[in-house]
């Protein structure tokens, strides 16, 4: 899982398993959206998302 922070502040977190997009709206805002239909507006900006994604993935897979 990776630490996301929602646009109110608070922190989430994702199953990184289940991110299927990540992308900019209109307004400036990421949006994660998820295998299950469920979308997300965070605070990090996608290449934010991007590294969680691969440093969880590097961790699972014991390469640092």
């Amino acid at each position: 899982m990776i630490a996301l922070t929602r646009t109110n502040g608070h922190q989430v977190f994702v199953n990184a398993d289940l991110i299927e997009i990540v992308e900019t709206a209109d307004d400036g805002t990421t949006v994660v959206g998820l295998t299950t239909g469920n979308s997300l507006a965070v605070a990090e900006d996608p290449g934010a998302v991007r590294e969680a994604v691969v440093a969880f993935r590097r961790r699972i897979a014991g390469v640092d």
